[in-house]
């Protein structure tokens, strides 16, 4: 485990100095941690962190000479943690649990009736026989963790560690039946470096919808950051492990042959190191998948398969054993690997002791800040400083001798480069710092030490490092005096290291650094463009496996019924257009212009709604038949019945509809009587203008009206809704004359916190947009029916 602490003031303490202490410490009890931080056990929050922020201050190994100021600090911030920690705090005042590690595994739940009486709870119902190995659940509640565990430990791990998390519950038959399945995945999955652990779905119901859990049990695979759900039985371990491979990034893992052997192993310009995996089979194991995975940002892998024809030349190579896997790490010089290792199959801790030992070139180039961090790690202690030697533009012959030098350097010394115009800010920081004119940095040699994470020390080389773009072709006069600078290079660069180590010795120059921009990094237009051509390179290797016919088949019928569909349409529309045209021959043979008399014509006629039509409109209607009204004044007549007209064409053949309109000057008093019957009496004043633009869907043999108005959609609650509609058809309204008609001045009620205030004002040719969308909520039945007991009498003025 790897500890890493940021202080107060900005420093960074080097996680290899405190790894033994912080070992030591997390491996046993901290202790009381109220007495630690000096604090009572009903403390509240600002007290505990009150009181951590002095003793941090105190204690501090920059500002104590304690020698005991390192491990007395450690134990200051592990018992703040605790103590801020509500879940830790209450765990520990309840159990006396310190441990991180073993909070995480939900102590509030106790499951040990399942360890002293049964393994399941099934066994309750079917007997003692029922039990057996294949059946315990005790797996589950072992890998248990809880919902804060998984978002900050699986979910922020998962960029470099996968995790496989199954969700169950206790009373789960399914959940048994795949105890045996799920004990086989931890014992085949857990050495490879893949995180397994269980969810309990009823304890941690929160997390499930969200992770979006269809049921238990429920296994899910978390990789980058991302959540993907299995969705088939948990019985097959090959589905499964094909299911993971295929959530790992695409072309994590190059294939490597004879013909791209020398374009891979001779292109290091990613800066990473390479690693080549040999293997007798047709793809690569999972385990080496995972360590791809795990180090992508250090290391770009790459498979042979030493069974193809056109892999002889790359295993013969590289002298890769017959009949066993072997990894093979190169830097710069692919000629000679940095290291090798050949087994029947390489376990996950050698690939990584390994892999760790090479992290970086043998000369990085400073492409982004984790390369940084790296290949010069803070050191704030003087007599312990890592200097880092970096060259500005360097390139060519410059970069072959500062890689001779950086396998001669000592432990403390590492040699890199920086591109210029890479890394614009860290260039111009130095220059800055310095004084020195930035266009005059080129094949400048800087040596830094990074005391904190944002600031540095430095000190320029005085030569610049000598050049020669013909030397490498011809031994002449020129080459002669390029080695002598070189070698006067060299001498001088070894002296200035040589006194920059000692403890003693102060840098000339100091400045602030922002973090280094990230040299791979790519845009989101090509992302965009990557993740399409992965999706038809995966598409187009899914058509070579096992499963191409039934996919195959599916894309047939799913064509075949989209061109049948088409050919339907088009034959219907030709015999339209015939028919179209026979009528056209018909009409000119008959007089041209002329209407025949015989031929029906589609009509929609709006009758309007007064006393003499409305026994037939209204009282003496069939069942089954409704009358559409819309209300209308003499101002907005001709505008809103042509809308009207408009939109109700298309149910023009409908025999159980009737359209009408129904005036409000005259007839304003029937509908306040509608409304009033349908709110069960009292007194209701109604402003004829406010009523324009209401549609009123009435049938008259049940006795009941649907009502639409734009001011006043249909709601979860048609009572209150009707209110609103009454006050703000009553006389509330300013001035009816300056347009009331458009949006209603209505007096809130204060007392209903479910009221919410009128929506913004309507012009009258708006007021019928939404009719389309109520006219078919009216015809599947979904809109409010308001009932009345007679339908009032309509009288003429």
């Amino acid at each position: 485990m790897q500890w890493t602490y940021k202080f107060r003031s900005g420093r960074w303490v080097c996680a290899g100095l405190l790894l033994l202490l912080c070992t030591l410490v997390a491996a046993q009890n901290i202790g009381n941690p109220y007495k630690i931080l000096g604090v009572h056990r009903r403390a509240t929050l600002p007290e505990i962190r009150k009181a951590y922020r002095q003793l941090a201050k105190e204690w501090h190994p920059d500002k104590n000479e304690d020698p005991n100021a390192e491990s007395r600090f450690v134990e200051i911030k592990q018992a703040y943690e605790l103590l801020s920690d509500t879940e830790r705090r209450q765990a520990y005042d309840l159990y006396g649990i310190t441990n991180e590690d073993e909070h995480m595994y939900k102590p509030r739940h106790d499951y040990s009736q399942y360890a002293r009486f049964s393994n399941d709870p099934f066994e309750e119902f079917f007997g003692a026989h029922f039990r057996t190995q294949d059946q315990d659940i005790t797996l589950f509640h072992k890998l248990s963790v809880t919902a804060r565990h998984f978002e900050n430990h699986i979910m922020e791990k998962s960029v470099h560690t996968p995790a496989l998390v199954l969700f169950y519950t206790d009373w789960c038959f399914d959940c048994v039946r795949s105890a045996a399945a799920w004990r086989r995945l931890v014992e085949a999955l857990q050495p490879i470096g893949i995180t397994l652990a269980t969810v309990h779905a009823g304890h941690e119901a929160s997390l499930a919808r969200r992770v979006g859990v269809h049921g238990v049990p429920c296994l899910t695979f978390v990789i980058d950051k991302q959540i993907y759900i299995y969705k088939e039985e948990l019985g097959s371990m090959p589905k499964i492990l094909e299911f993971i491979r295929w959530k790992f990034p695409y072309k994590l893992v190059a294939s490597l042959n004879n013909n791209n052997m020398d374009s891979f192993i001779s292109d290091f310009e990613d800066n990473k190191v390479k690693a080549l995996i040999f293997e007798e089979r047709p793809s690569i194991r999972l385990r080496y998948l995972v360590t791809a995975f795990h180090y992508r940002e250090r290391v770009s892998f790459a498979f042979v398969d030493m069974s193809a024809r056109d892999s002889q030349k790359v295993t013969a190579r590289f002298k890769a054993q017959r009949n066993a896997d072997s990894m093979v790490l190169l830097k710069e010089d692919s000629a000679s690997p940095a290291a090798t290792v050949s087994t029947a199959e390489i376990p996950t801790h050698t690939l990584r002791e390994l892999i760790d030992a090479n992290p970086l070139l043998t000369l990085p180039r400073l492409s982004s800040q984790s390369v940084l961090e790296a290949a010069c790690p803070v050191e704030w202690r003087a007599a312990r400083r890592r200097l880092c030697c970096v060259a500005l533009g360097a390139r060519g012959a410059a970069l072959r001798e500062l890689r001779r030098l950086a396998r001669a350097a000592p432990d403390r010394l590492r040699y890199a480069y920086v591109r210029a115009h890479a890394q614009p800010d860290f260039v111009r920081a130095l220059a800055a710092g310095s004084g020195i004119d930035i266009s005059k940095m080129d094949h400048r040699i800087v040596v830094i030490w990074r005391r904190e994470p944002t600031r540095i020390q430095y000190e320029w080389l005085n030569e610049t490092w000598p050049t020669c773009a013909k030397c490498d072709e011809e031994f002449t006069e020129e080459t002669i005096q390029y080695q002598q600078r070189l070698n006067e290079t060299k001498r001088a660069l070894e002296q200035l290291i040589k006194r920059l180590l000692k403890p003693t010795e102060m840098m000339a120059y100091e400045t602030h650094v922002q973090e280094l921009a990230d040299e791979a990094a790519r845009g989101a237009a090509w992302r965009a463009l990557a993740r399409l051509c992965e999706w038809a390179e995966r598409a187009a290797l899914a058509l070579r496996t096992r499963h191409a016919l039934s996919a195959l088949s599916v894309l047939a019928t799913a064509a075949l019924v989209l061109a049948a569909g088409y050919l339907m349409a088009y034959l219907v529309r030709i015999e339209e257009e015939s028919v179209q045209r026979l009528k056209e021959e018909r009409r000119r043979q008959n007089g041209g212009n002329k209407k025949n008399n015989n031929e029906p014509q589609p009509e929609l006629r709006l009758h309007e709604l007064r006393a003499e039509k409305y026994n037939g409109l209204v009282r003496l209607m069939k069942p089954g038949c409704r009358t559409i009204v819309v209300l209308v004044d003499t101002q907005s007549k001709v505008q809103l019945l042509s809308k009207f007209h408009k939109i109700v064409w298309p149910y023009r053949k409908n025999k159980t509809l009737v359209f009408a309109y129904l005036c409000v000057e005259r007839n304003v008093e029937w509908f306040r009587r509608v409304l009033q019957l349908s709110l069960g009496g009292g007194e209701l004043r109604v402003n004829a203008r406010n009523c324009v633009g209401t549609v009123l869907a009435l049938n008259p043999h049940r006795k009941y009206f649907c009502i639409y108005h734009a001011k006043h959609p249909e709601c979860a609650k048609p009572h209150k809704r009707m209110s609103r509609m009454t006050r703000s058809l009553g006389g509330w309204a300013g001035d009816p004359e300056a347009g009331a008609f458009i949006g209603f001045q209505t007096e809130p009620d204060s007392s209903s916190a479910d009221e919410a205030p009128d929506p913004p004002v309507l012009l009258q040719e708006n007021l019928l947009d939404g009719l389309p969308n109520w006219l078919d909520r009216l015809f599947e039945g979904s809109t409010h029916r308001y009932y009345i007991n007679y339908w009032p009498d309509m009288t003429s003025k």
